[in-house]
């Protein structure tokens, strides 16, 4: 049996990367077990009427995670963001991934596709402590591994963040990022797709690190093009490092980081060959980005 017609066990498949993830499977014919934690939930409805099954279970029950793994040859894995009003907490957010992982071996799984986050700069960057945790017990499992390291998203532009970043307030998006330097994003659904192609063949991608970036525009620039999409003047506005270190303290040091001149540097045509169908920034806006900023921005 070829890997496309294998069961697959996604996380996260009610949210931004497990859902785009599930349906690219999906639509591509491929057997998926969503774990979700309300199967009455809308976003798990959607999914079983697309032809998932749904596996019950929680990252912080681990004992939850055996029966969703068993009998799958492969595992998205992205496991519950661990951040509250302190930040970031890594080691509940490694100890989610790892219970995952060594689930999946017991279960005598082959394959292990990690999503985490692009390298920015150094160790003490926004988000990455647990995530990096993660990979190295993936890469030390035995079974098959990937390691996908997406830079921003674009979806981010609709104000999604889990920090009050992001978005547009009075027509500005206020970020940490320096005004004068190119910062990367990709489409959420292209993260998807290429998390699916990996799946389905996991000889070609074992062993490898993806940093995933689809575009790359200053912020003024990107805000220009939204504008221009949307039909109306936008901007940016940079946080202050004060405004950043009020948010936390890992923001605090990425916008040091930034200042420094630190930033994602994925490859972004060796991505594209991994998948032609990359979008761009404006490529995102013109099938979905401008329909939602227009609705949010009318509110």
């Amino acid at each position: 049996m070829s890997p496309q017609n294998e069961l697959v066990l996604v996380t996260g498949a009610t949210g931004k990367q497990g859902g785009a993830t599930a349906r690219h499977l999906l639509a591509e014919g491929g057997r998926v077990r969503a774990l979700v934690r309300d199967p009455d939930a809308p976003a798990a409805v959607e999914l079983a009427e697309l032809g998932a099954d749904l596996a019950v279970g929680d990252f912080d029950r681990p004992e939850t995670l055996t029966a969703a793994v068993a009998g799958v040859r492969g595992v998205f894995l992205i496991p519950p963001a661990a951040f509250g009003p302190g930040g970031w907490d890594p080691d509940l957010e490694a100890a989610r991934g790892i219970a995952l992982i060594d689930a999946a071996r017991a279960a005598g799984a082959e394959q292990i596709v990690f999503t985490g986050v692009a390298s920015f700069g150094t160790e003490i960057s926004w988000g990455n402590l647990g995530k990096h945790r993660i990979e190295e017990a993936a890469a030390a499992s035995g079974l098959r591994y990937t390691l996908l390291r997406p830079v921003r998203f674009m979806e981010n532009y609709l104000g999604l963040s889990i920090l009050p970043l992001d978005g547009f307030r009075d027509g500005f998006h206020r970020h940490i990022f320096r005004a004068d330097r190119p910062f990367q994003m990709i489409a959420v659904d292209d993260i998807g797709a290429i998390a699916a192609l990996v799946l389905a063949d996991p000889d070609r991608f074992h062993g490898q690190t993806l940093e995933l970036a689809g575009d790359a525009h200053t912020p003024p620039e990107a805000a220009e093009i939204i504008g221009r999409a949307v039909g109306r003047p936008l901007g940016y506005r940079r946080l202050t490092e004060a405004e950043a270190d009020a948010l936390t303290a890992s923001v605090g040091d990425t916008w040091r980081l930034a200042e420094a001149g630190q930033g994602w540097n994925a490859d972004i045509e060796a991505v594209r060959a991994i998948y032609p169908g990359l979008q761009n920034l404006e490529t995102w806006l013109a099938t979905t980005g401008a329909a939602q900023l227009k609705a949010i921005l009318a509110d």
